[in-house]
């Protein structure tokens, strides 16, 4: 058992965001530069390891729906912000819920915007895990265009699931945009049927939101359930 899903299983809880993301970028997954601040103090200096604008995130596994906590700030520009955003969110998310476990606040750099897709992965009661792919936003949530396979998957599996979906000629590029970075695509979604095949602790994976550019993609967000 990987020694981060054995802490969080030993503390009866998910992974939290910082373990989620330490976890993707173990298996090669793309995700921003990112810091777990556990004091106002570790703010000083910030500029150095981290670019801004910078986002910052309670990081708390009692406190799924953060911003419903009011624990997320975004478009930080310097340290000054940071303080301020940091007392902030730390007052919100113990208003929030008194006895909530705070381990500190997750700082990483604005990512530019994407294309928006999500891939995750649940646990079906038949079928064992099965990974999806959509386009994000109103594609999943309105449109509902996403795919499905049963994991583990090949390479030609995660090609079908990025081409048949409806909104694959978004990602191919339309009205003057540069298509998008498909092989990139396809290797998440070998790596996150890897990391399901090899960790079965893990119930659920959601990257959402990932932003794929001309070259490349980075995970912005990601929750995963034992």
């Amino acid at each position: 058992m990987h020694r981060i899903i054995q802490k969080a299983k030993k503390e009866k809880r998910s992974l939290l965001e910082t373990e989620a993301k330490e976890l993707l970028k173990e298996y090669g997954i793309p995700v921003p530069n990112f810091k777990l601040i556990k004091s106002e103090d570790k703010i000083t200096g910030l500029a150095k390891e981290i670019n801004f604008p910078i986002v910052m995130k309670i990081v708390s596994p009692d406190i799924i729906h953060k911003t419903d906590a009011g624990g997320v700030k975004v478009g930080i520009k310097d340290e000054k912000e940071a303080e301020s955003a940091y007392q902030e969110i730390i007052f919100k998310a113990k208003k929030y819920n008194k006895e909530a476990r705070i381990e500190g606040v997750i700082v990483y750099p604005m990512v530019p915007q994407g294309t928006e897709i999500i891939i995750g992965m649940m646990k079906d009661p038949h079928f064992g895990p099965v990974a999806m792919f959509g386009l994000g936003g109103i594609f999943v949530e309105v449109l509902k265009d996403v795919s499905f396979r049963i994991l583990p998957i090949e390479e030609r599996d995660a090609r079908e699931m990025i081409t048949e979906i409806k909104g694959y000629e978004i990602l191919k590029g339309v009205r003057g945009e540069s298509p998008r970075d498909i092989q990139a695509i396809k290797e998440v979604l070998m790596k996150i049927s890897k990391l399901t095949t090899e960790n079965p602790e893990i119930n659920e994976i959601d990257l959402n939101p990932i932003f794929v550019f001309e070259k490349g993609l980075q995970v912005v967000d990601v929750r995963m359930i034992l």
